[in-house]
Parts: C-alpha cells; sequence; structure tokens
C-alpha cells in the first residue's frame, strides 16, 4: 500500500513541477504578496473596549472617565478593583486598553500639580493600538483645556503615561506579517489540492488511474501528502522571512507553533479535496478555491476584528480554520503563548480537519463509482 502511494506522490510532484505556470502559482505569488501585505497593509479602527482602574474617588477622576463614557469611540467593559486584574483583561482581549488613575489625581489636580494618567494599551494589533491611543490623547487634552480654563491654571493637569503590551513599538508589520504565515498557507495549499483531481479529469489521465490497483483512500493520501508537504515548507520560509528579513520574534515554542501548522494545513487539504473531487475542471476548481479563499480570509480576523462583526458572521468564523491559526500565530509570536493555552485553537482546528478529510473521502468515491 505505502509503495503504492508513494509512487503516486512522486507523480504528483513531478505533475506539477514539470509545469512552469504551477511552479510560479507556487512559489512566486506568495513571496511578492508577503512583500507587498509586509510593507503595505494597513488597518482602520472601529471599537475601542476598555476598563477602568480607578484609585480616586474624586470629582476630578470622574468627570474625566465620564468623558470616555461618552465618547461615540470607546465602550467600557470592566471596573477592576486592583492591579492584578489588568494583566488577566488585557491577555484574554476583553479590553484593548486599561486607564488607570492613581489615588492622588484629584488631589494633585486641585493643588495645580499635573498628575499622570496611565493608559495600558494591547499592543498586539499595532495600528488599532496607535489609533485607540490618539483618541485617548485627545480626550485627555479636551479634559485639560475645560480644567484650565475652569481653574485658571496653567499647564495641562493630566498628563498621559502610555505602555503598550506585547509590541512596545506599536510597529503595525509585527502585527500583519504574521499573519501572512497562514494567509499565504492557505492561498498555496488550497489552490494545489483543489486543482489536483481536477488536472486529473482535465487530461484525461484520471480513468488511468482507476484501472491501477491503487485503492480510493490510497489514491486520496497520494493526492493529500504533496499538498502537505508544500503547505509545511511555504509555512516554513515565510516564517523564516518573517524573523530573519522582517526581524519580527518569535517568543513562542517551535513545537506549539508547527503542531497549529500541520493541524491547519490538514484542514485547509480537506478544504481543497472537496472542491477538486466536485470540480471536471482546473477551471472549476480554480473558481470554487477562489469562492472559498475570498470569505476565508476576510471572516478570519487578519482584516477586519472578528469582534467588530454582526454577531451571525462572527458565528460563521467559527468554522473558518484561519481564524484559529491566527490567533495561534499571533499569540507564539507576539505573546510567547505556551502549548496549553491554545489548547482551545488547536481542537476546533483538528475538528475541522478530520470533518472536511472525511466529507472529501466521501465525496470521492461517490464521484468515483
Amino acid at each position: 500500500m505505502w509503495r503504492r502511494v508513494f509512487a503516486l506522490t512522486v507523480k504528483e510532484f513531478l505533475a506539477l513541477l514539470k509545469d512552469k505556470k504551477s511552479r510560479l502559482v507556487v512559489f512566486i505569488p506568495p513571496l511578492v504578496q508577503l512583500l507587498v501585505f509586509g510593507y503595505a497593509a494597513t488597518f482602520d479602527l472601529k471599537n475601542i473596549p476598555f476598563a477602568v482602574y480607578n484609585e480616586d474617588s474624586g470629582s476630578a477622576s470622574r468627570e474625566l472617565l465620564s468623558r470616555f463614557r461618552g465618547s461615540g469611540n470607546f465602550t467600557e467593559v470592566a471596573t477592576l478593583r486592583n492591579e492584578g486584574e489588568i494583566s488577566p483583561v488585557i491577555n484574554r482581549q476583553k479590553a484593548l486598553l486599561v486607564i488607570h488613575i492613581g489615588p492622588e489625581f484629584n488631589r494633585n489636580l486641585l493643588k495645580g500639580r499635573t498628575s499622570p494618567v496611565q493608559v495600558i494599551v494591547d499592543g498586539r494589533n499595532s495600528n488599532t493600538a496607535m489609533l485607540a491611543m490618539n483618541y485617548a490623547r485627545t480626550i485627555v487634552n479636551e479634559f485639560n483645556r475645560t480644567w484650565s480654563e475652569r481653574s485658571g491654571k496653567p499647564g495641562p493637569p493630566a498628563h498621559l503615561v502610555t505602555r503598550a503590551w506585547f509590541n512596545p513599538n506599536l510597529e503595525s508589520r509585527w502585527f500583519i506579517v504574521p499573519g501572512i504565515v497562514g494567509l499565504l498557507t492557505l492561498v498555496v495549499t488550497t489552490l494545489v489540492t483543489a486543482l489536483s483531481v481536477a488536472r486529473e479529469r482535465e487530461q484525461g489521465t484520471f480513468d488511468q488511474l482507476l484501472v491501477t490497483p491503487i485503492r480510493p483512500v490510497e489514491i486520496i493520501m497520494g493526492k493529500t501528502l504533496p499538498g502537505f508537504f508544500i503547505g509545511i515548507a511555504e509555512a516554513t520560509i515565510i516564517i523564516l522571512a518573517t524573523v530573519f528579513w522582517f526581524d519580527i520574534p518569535l517568543r513562542g515554542s517551535v513545537l506549539t507553533l508547527y503542531t497549529g501548522i500541520i493541524l491547519f494545513i490538514l484542514s485547509a487539504i480537506g478544504i481543497g479535496l472537496m472542491i477538486s473531487s466536485l470540480a471536471v475542471t482546473q477551471q472549476q476548481g480554480l473558481l470554487g478555491a477562489f469562492l472559498f479563499l475570498v470569505p476565508a480570509i476576510i471572516l478570519s480576523g487578519f482584516t477586519t476584528p472578528i469582534a467588530n462583526m454582526p454577531p451571525f458572521l462572527q458565528d460563521l468564523t467559527l468554522l473558518n480554520p484561519l481564524r484559529y491559526f491566527m490567533v495561534i500565530l499571533r499569540g507564539v509570536f507576539l505573546e510567547g503563548a505556551p502549548f496549553h493555552r491554545l489548547i482551545n485553537q488547536f481542537w476546533p482546528m483538528a475538528v475541522i480537519g478530520m470533518v472536511n478529510l472525511t466529507i472529501a473521502g466521501w465525496l470521492f468515491r461517490h464521484r468515483l463509482y
């Protein structure tokens, strides 16, 4: 059995690599897209959930916080009681930023002294973090202007002190480029597998394959392994470029990262084989892959935060393996997240992969007979 699977796998590689167009599709577009997205992609901010840690009960702190609560750009999601609650609310992405007002804030302002207001921001999405900081700075500046006019004392009463977690310099590249690992791996793996069976049918070699002693399950394995190895190679190349070309730190475990890559690729292969089993021509395979890839990328959280989507679309993203892989990539790269913290992202991809491969196998046998 394994000898036949190996022979079919070698045949798939030769068919793919001998075709000049196929070679270009596999290697050139991903590298071009890596450079384009790495340098040119930007995002817009739509929602800013924030938490409050207020150690001062004076009127000045209440007035400042009321400006945040009354702003259409901010939504309060939590009121913290101690400093130890700051880390969990940021780590779990419940709040994008935490506003910390010290116990001497009101007293300092009444005495005409400048008092700090700390804003701790989640730097994993650098563009969102910078916009959120700018909005917070605008509100604090407006508070300073009003307070100075009312008190008649010069100088800014409140001094904004910002601190970004996970991405101290708020470089957008740190947020964008790790996500490209998932995006381009999905594109290449899906295209390679989506065209495999359709190419056989279009070239007239599918019937020849059926008269060989190879069983349907062996054909599926032979069609799966090239996409798997190409996906692993593609992801590895992009990870190396991310670390050594773009200088983005890989803070987590390589084992954790590749566990996510393997589960993600298996999910993508299952989707590609389903498309390929239904397609009669390569053109149909390309169209089917395109119809899947565009919504998958949009609903992954790569371009738009999932929390800003309508509830129906948020539920739909649960069926998208790229959604979970984006969390794994940014968790491993930026946070250094350990394996156990990402288990809730691993098992949905494993389930999606098993279901996809099972359906693909059933469709293949159904179309075969």
